[in-house]
Formats: structure tokens, sequence, C-alpha cells
């Protein structure tokens, strides 16, 4: 089709606005999916985002329109995460798009990443068509909502358009807004093939399928083409579209959205954002997008040892599908061979273990998360420690920096008190406040990354009762009375449960961990001890008591002192056997202690 009747757009909200139905809508309202093959969350097809109601990958998706003006248009949608932790997946289907719809729920109005997704969108210079969702509810505030979009986003209020996904309202007038206002792709001038890489997954029996989005000229079947990055040239043996399942296509043209398959092998092959173009006749590259850095890292080992090489090949899998997941081969005295692996957030993290339990049937088992430190050691020199296993010693650190974070947290009115007293337990420093409306008002805060780790987003939610959202953005690093906590088992550090945390939170922390490995450690012969320790100095402490067997069972009368020998005997050899008896503990107590 020619590049004036193609429009290529993306659908962006906060989680939970109702991106993926109003998607389900377009394609039936378009005759793309027949009414008998119409299902909810149609784009989202791994069980994880049905089971959640939240969309983990971009989705692209073609579609045939035809117009009021009698005009047929290909409409390529991409359908996007709205969870802070993938902004990286919307910001790459921004990059292959013109437009984008940013939905609003009408009745919770403009949250917090509402905002982050129209700013990601503003800088890569797309029309934006603002879309109010959910009219149909009877909490609905309409008046509201428009209100909101002019104050803090600095939208036309009239320009919105008014809709149901669910019910099927202003549909029609969403897809003539599509046609109008968004502008069809322009070519860049080049005189060869460009196309974009934007993603991408591994199928058994095609190799890896590119999906890409054509900014000039055009690939068929047949062509040689060359991955700039990698450098390497392949075959194109099928080029063709989704609608939603992938169907073959002659070729794709300047403008159009699909996919192509090129016999590649390795998904380490393909790079996010590589530039694909004419082996013979090559372009410069596109503008790709910037490297991801991972936030939050994690050891992850396999429960059984022998699964070591299944999970490196299902990991080399996952991360051809998600750019995003770094991963590095580390070992453990405690859990033997696994990997580090970085994440973007904490949901990432959690997505990406149970994609691994699920998709690649891998019985894993994951250490605590922790943060990039920067370290200043005293001779001058740094490094950055993501493990807290190398951290070096205390007398050769000069300082310690951990990364920080904006965040940006909107709330009722009502709960700001909860909130600040929220934000100042995790260290946090809250620079401004602002008023949204007559209902809720924004923080704007600086916390450091590893406080809001674990449960902060959690705690959010049940504080406001569901009515608080929060997004962030790195903020650079800052020093901090950072010191390593170690867990003693008979005198003997345990490397799996070390971690790296602020001193004012080691005691708490220590104590913690040692209850939970007091109900985990079996009971030996002997008594065992375990300490939470920093250096040298023990914080924490508790004991589990030895099996004891009662010697003097046999002594009936007599002399105390005849129990007391006996007594004694048993304490020599209770202590000899202390010193020589090691503490075996079962994989089963690291997995709870893990969870805890």
């Amino acid at each position: 089709m020619d590049s004036a009747h193609i429009r290529n757009f993306c659908i962006i909200a906060h989680i939970d606005h109702g991106k993926t139905t109003l998607s389900d809508r377009l394609l039936h309202r378009t005759g793309t999916i027949a009414t008998r093959e119409m299902e909810d969350q149609l784009l989202d097809s791994m069980d994880l985002e049905r089971e959640r109601g939240i969309t983990i990958k971009a989705h692209p998706v073609t579609m045939l329109y035809r117009a009021k003006n009698g005009e047929s248009y290909e409409l390529n949608l991409i359908d996007t995460p709205g969870h802070v932790d993938f902004a990286y997946e919307v910001s790459r289907s921004l990059s292959a798009c013109e437009g984008a719809l940013l939905v609003v729920d009408a009745a919770q109005g403009v949250e917090a990443q509402t905002v982050a997704n129209m700013h990601l969108a503003a800088s890569h210079n797309l029309e934006i068509i603002p879309v109010i969702n959910k009219i149909d509810l009877p909490h609905a505030n309409l008046a509201l909502t428009q209100r909101q979009l002019e104050d803090i986003l600095t939208i036309d209020s009239a320009l919105a358009i008014a809709a149901s996904a669910k019910e099927g309202i202003g549909i029609e007038e969403i897809l003539e807004a599509i046609v109008a206002r968004i502008p069809p792709p322009k070519p860049t001038g080049q005189g060869s093939l460009q196309a974009l890489a934007f993603d991408s997954y591994f199928d058994t029996y095609k190799g890896v399928v590119t999906h890409v989005r054509v900014f000039n000229g055009e690939v068929r079947p047949g062509m040689s083409v060359k991955l700039l990055h990698s450098g390497k040239s392949y075959e194109v043996k099928e080029v063709g579209s989704f609608n939603p399942k992938p169907f073959a296509r002659g070729k794709l043209e300047t403008g159009e959205t699909g996919y192509l398959t090129a016999n590649i092998k390795s998904p380490a092959e393909v790079k996010m954002g590589d530039t694909i173009t004419d082996a013979r006749n090559p372009a410069p590259p596109l503008p790709g997008f910037k490297e991801i850095h991972p936030m939050v890292f994690s050891g992850i080992y396999p429960i059984n040892t022998a699964d070591y090489e299944h999970l490196k090949s299902s990991m080399a899998k996952l991360k051809l599908n998600d750019s995003a997941f770094v991963h590095a081969p580390e070992t453990s005295v405690a859990l033997g061979f696994g990997f580090r692996c970085g994440f973007l957030g904490l949901l990432h993290m959690e997505i990406v273990q149970e994609r691994l339990r699920r998709e690649y049937n891998m019985d894993i088992i994951a250490t605590y998360p922790s943060v990039v430190y920067h370290v200043t050691l005293t001779d001058g020199t740094r490094k950055e420690v993501d493990n807290p296993a190398f951290l070096p010693e205390v007398t050769f650190i000069e300082a310690i920096e951990e990364p920080t974070v904006k965040a940006f947290v909107i709330c009722p009115n009502e709960k700001i008190g909860d909130m600040m007293a929220l934000i100042s337990e995790k260290r946090g420093l809250v620079e401004h406040t602002e008023t949204l409306d007559a209902a809720r008002v924004m923080l704007t805060a600086v916390i450091p990354l590893n406080e809001i780790l674990i449960d902060f987003h959690d705690r959010i939610k049940s504080m406001t009762r569901g009515y608080g959202s929060m997004d962030y953005e790195p903020a650079g690093y800052k020093e901090s009375d950072m010191v390593k906590l170690d867990m003693l088992v008979n005198g003997e550090p345990m490397d799996a449960f070390s971690c790296i945390v602020h001193r004012s939170k080691a005691e708490g922390r220590g104590r913690v961990l040692a209850e939970k490995l007091k109900e985990v450690i079996p009971r030996q012969q002997f008594q065992v001890k375990i300490q939470a320790a920093i250096g040298g100095k023990i914080i924490a402490s508790e004991t589990v008591s030895a099996f004891r067997k009662d010697v003097t069972a046999k002594c009936y009368g007599g002399d105390i002192t005849r129990k007391r020998k006996l007594l004694e005997k048993q304490k020599e050899g209770k202590k000899r056997m202390k010193s020589i008896g090691n503490v075996n503990i079962p994989q089963e107590a690291f997995i709870e202690v893990l969870k805890a």
C-alpha cells in the first residue's frame, strides 16, 4: 500500500486504564477479528498477562479500515505495557510510530504513569490523540478528567474523544481521528532499505523472528540483508504482518510494520534498535534507542544443579524476547552454579522468574535483590559492586554511594500525612508537593533505590486503598552510610544471606533473618548459634537448641555428684562435636528464607 494510506500508532496509558480492551475493540470494528474468534485481552498472549490483567510485551497488529471518505487505510497498531518497569518496551514501540492514543480512565483521572508516558511520546515528536475511556462507569467524572488533561498535561480537552472500550462507544470517532490527525510515514530519503528492529521472538522452526518497521525502501523474500550492529548478512526467507496471528506477504514497503525471518539461529545476533539494510547497498543506521541499564540485581540458581545448562539456554531465549534483561554466570558456596541477573525493577524481576518457571519448566531459586553501589577505596580507585560478596573489607573503603530515584507519588489529599511518613521511613526526602485537583496531590521525593525494592509500591496501594500511583526515574548517586550484613551459622558466614544495608536498618533486618533461620535450620546433636554481624560486631543472635539425651536416666538414688559427673562428660562430648561438626543447611531452608 502507498505510504499516504498507512498510519502507524500505539496506545499508551497508566496501568489498568483499558488499553488492551480498546485494542480488542479496534480489531473487532475493523473486521480484523471475526466475532466468533473474539475474546477478552486478545493481544495479551501470555497466560501471565491474562492472569494479572497487565500487558508485558508490546504486540504489533495490522488492520485494514475503510474510512468515511471512501478510502482504505492500513492501520498498524502496537499495544504497549503500562507499568513503569516496562517503560523501555514503550519507548521501543514509540520509535516505530508517528502517533499515539493517550488513554485516560474517566473514573481515576490522570495518574503518575499517564504523565510519564505523555512526556515519552512528546520526546519522540508523536501526534497525541487523547481518549477518555470508561465513560459508562457510574462514578466516571468526564468534566474533571477534561480539566486534568488541560491543567496537568496541557492538552486541549476539546481534542479528547469520550469513549467506552467495553461498551464500544466512540470507537468510530477514534478510527476517524487516527486517519485524520496522525501523519502518514515519510521516507528518510536514503537510496536503500532502512528498517528498525524493535522486537523479536524465537520460533523452533524459523529461528529468530524479528519485528520490523520499514522506514525506507522495501524488503522481500530472497533479498540479502545486513544487521548493522553485528555486521552479519542473511538471506530473507519470509516477510509478513500480524492480524494478530502472523501471515506471510510478498513484501513490506516504506511505512509498514511486520516481521521477517532470515535463518538467524542465535538470539544474541539480533540487537533491539538495530538497523536492517540492503547487504549490497548499505544505508546509514537509523537513530536507535539508548542502551538500557538494569536497576535491580538478583542471583538466579537452578534448584537441581544438573539443570544449569537448561537454565543457560532458557535465559538466552528469554533475553531475545526481553532485551532489558541481562545475565552473567556466577557461583555461590551455598547454591552452586547460577546467574547474576539484572532487571529494570521489581515487577520485571518477578515476571522473568515466573516466565522461567512456566515457559521453560525451570525450578529456580532467587537471592535477595540488590542494586549497584559505587565504592571508593582508600587508594582512590572506584569500583561498582552489585553483589555483597564482592564488597571489599571495611578498612579499604573510603566511601559508598548508593543509587537514588526521583519518585512521583500521586495520592488522595487525606493520605498526604501517611505518604510523607512512609517516604521518611524509607529514608526519602520530599522535595515538593503539588495540588493536582480538589481531591489529589502529587509528591516529588528523592528516595534510595534499595528502599523501594521490596514493598514500597504495595504499601502505597494499601495505604490509599488502590487510589495511589507511583512513577520513578533514576536520580544519580549519593554517599551513604552503607554496611555489609553477614549471617553466621555456627561461626561460618553464609554468602547467600549477606546483603548491603543502611546502618540504621541493619539491626532490624539482622533480627528478622536470624529468627527466620532459627525456624528452618534443623536441630543438631549440639547447640547451633545463628548470628547477624557487621564486620566483627554481632548485632543479633538466635540459638537452635540441641537434641538432648537424658544421660542421668540410669542413675537412681545415690549422690548428686554421680549425676553431675555424667552431665559434665556429656557436655565435653557436645563441645568436641561442635568444634568438628558442621551444620548442613538443606536447600528448602534457603528457599524459605529467601522467600521471606
